[in-house]
């Protein structure tokens, strides 16, 4: 009998009414903050008129964000605990109806701030010592001057924001409503439909056919649609470049780069370093296909369990405490403050029908982290619990440290906190393990996440930023242009001793990612960097656990790669780079002792 919501007990369950203690709570704060978007037009073609009136703005401003973040978080995390309730599906929908109305309100802002020049602000800051508060805000917008329009054409923009955003979402609805891609007989001889879902488990079973059939049938049927998905995409890159055109950036690539102070030459030198480093994982590909009995591999082959799967069942209370320890290494001060997670309701566990897939930390400055999941006691769903308690710590300690428009960390580092949790649950497990196929098993699914994140993610960065050049420059990319890029990629970064199947072709048309403008190749810095910081640690590197606490501290105050280099990682240098390659090289060739031995 399928276990519903009301059946969990509600220590499995977040604390919502820490946002708001019941609805109507949250109803009389969303009227009063419909209210207060009026208190925004007085002070339109008045924010310089005196230090005074500068800060009154900003100080109002911060206030209303801080609300409204609170109401949208509360009414985001009802409608994913059942998407299928349409009280908070309408909520959640009022809610974004409300950003837009507030994104209207005050898109005079930063236009009419940059009719002045800085030294204005500069001024006002000696004159009213409370606008220090707002000083780094004041210097970002003032950053984007020669990218921001007149008030008038972001007035514009601001309404147009919902189109740029159909590409995507027409994607979603093709690929997650419409899209069939039938059915697969798994491993009992029964019939079990092929989604996006379980796609992962028949691409990781035992059973070659399974894999095949899964891995041919899902890429196919992308195939069969690859005009359509050819057409969103490349009105997903147009808009990029255009948008970035008219904000004159020299490309999209740079536009996306330039609002987290991220230099060109770190993406480039990521995709250039990358492709110097293919050999450790063609080694890899060679002792796999031995170890898999296999004569040749094939790309469906690559995500093959080495070994059997550890089946070990976690409760709750038994990931907590497993996370507990291989997390000490980091701190007595960082397990304390982690266990409020367990305590003080920042996770929600029940796995009931309706619940949104997958998992996600989000947080609100007002209260807490909060994390979704869907807990089903295996070792992959406590990595995932880790992987997002260490977004929430990120949170924690950046809410704890800094003011509400200082605390927000940028996306580049987004993904650092959560690696380092993934990296050292693995570690600690291999560390205390004295079964050698758990030993196997653990060690290859490290080399598999490094083989989807760093080399994966590097690929798709370099689709990405080719397509975007090539668009820009005149040319109009069919779906044949875009499946023929994609597969020679593929070729250069699988790298020897393996089989790259035409059908891979089409699996372009699969990445949500590349509708997210230049954002996955965030994913392979902040897992190098990730595994340079858990590395540190475990080393007992000079003050290596200090600088990581005080790293997770910092939110926006510095810039990203400013903010890397408190651990000890310069991003600009090719260091932490080589030495992942390292560290990968290392794995392999511990993964092959285990079988020689």
């Amino acid at each position: 009998m399928t276990k519903l919501r009301k059946d969990y007990p509600e220590t499995e369950k977040w604390h919502t009414s820490d946002l708001f203690k019941s609805d109507a709570e949250f109803n009389q704060t969303y009227a009063s903050l419909e209210e207060d978007l009026a208190k925004y037009a007085p002070y339109q073609n008045h924010i310089l008129d005196s230090a005074d009136t500068l800060y009154e703005l900003f100080s109002f401003d911060t206030e209303f964000s801080k609300k409204i973040e609170q109401v949208f978080i509360y009414a985001h995390l009802l409608n994913d605990e059942d998407t299928t309730v349409p009280k908070y599906q309408s909520m959640f929908g009022s809610v974004h109806k409300l950003y837009q109305k507030y994104s209207e309100a005050t898109s005079f802002v930063v236009p009419e701030l940059l009719k002045s020049n800085y030294s204005v602000v500069a001024k006002y800051l000696k004159e009213n010592p409370k606008l220090e508060a707002y000083a780094r805000s004041l210097q970002e917008i003032y950053k984007f001057k020669a990218h921001t329009l007149s008030a008038k054409e972001e007035h514009l923009l601001s309404k147009m924001s919902n189109l740029f955003k159909t590409p995507d979402e027409v994607f979603s609805l093709l690929t997650d409503a419409d899209l069939k891609f039938g059915f697969i007989t798994n491993e009992e001889g029964k019939k079990e439909e092929l989604t996006e879902k379980s796609y992962r488990k028949f691409i990781e079973s035992p059973d070659r056919r399974i894999r095949k059939n899964a891995f041919m049938r899902l890429l196919n049927t992308y195939g069969n649609f690859k005009n359509t998905y050819a057409s969103l995409l490349m009105a997903e890159v147009s808009n990029n470049n255009r948008l970035a055109n008219i904000r004159k950036y020299n490309s999209a690539k740079e536009g996306a780069l330039f609002s987290n102070d991220i230099p060109l030459s770190i993406y480039d030198n990521l995709i250039a370093t990358v492709r110097k480093n293919i050999a450790p994982l063609s080694k890899f590909w060679q002792l796999k296909k031995e170890a898999l009995g296999l004569s040749k591999l094939h790309i469906y082959d690559t995500n093959a369990p080495l070994t059997k799967e550890i089946t070990h069942h976690y409760t709750i209370k038994e990931a907590q405490d497993l996370l507990l320890k291989a997390l000490s290494v980091l701190g007595d001060t960082y397990v304390h403050d982690l266990t409020k997670a367990f305590t003080e309701g920042w996770v929600d566990y029940c796995p009931n029908p309706g619940k949104r897939n997958g998992a996600y930390c989000t947080a609100s400055y007002n209260v807490h982290p909060y994390v979704l999941l869907s807990f089903d006691g295996s070792l992959n769903n406590v990595s995932t619990l880790a992987h997002e308690l260490g977004h929430a710590m990120h949170y924690y300690y950046a809410i704890h440290n800094q003011s509400y428009q200082d605390y927000n960390y940028s996306i580049f580092v987004a993904e650092v906190a959560s690696q380092v949790n993934q990296i050292l649950l693995s570690k600690y497990l291999i560390n205390h393990t004295t079964n050698i196929e758990d030993k196997k098993y653990l060690i290859d699914d490290l080399i598999r996440d490094f083989k989807a994140t760093i080399y994966r993610q590097t690929m798709f960065a370099e689709f990405e930023s080719t397509i975007h050049e090539r668009e820009a420059s005149g040319e109009s990319l069919t779906n044949d242009d875009l499946c023929n890029l994609y597969y020679e990629l593929n070729k250069v970064y699988f790298g020897k001793n393996i089989i790259v199947d035409d059908v891979v072709k089409y699996e372009w048309a699969r990445i949500p990612h590349f509708y997210m403008n230049f954002y996955v190749y965030q994913y392979a810095t902040a897992y190098a960097a990730a595994i340079k910081i858990a590395m540190d640690i475990l080393n007992h590197r000079d003050h290596a656990q200090e600088n990581y606490l005080e790293f997770l501290k910092l939110g926006c105050t510095k810039t990203p790669i400013e903010s890397l280099k408190v651990t000890g990682i310069d991003m600009t240098k090719p260091d932490a780079l080589n030495d992942a390659f390292i560290y990968f090289d290392n794995l392999v060739t511990e993964l092959q002792s285990l079988y020689e031995n």
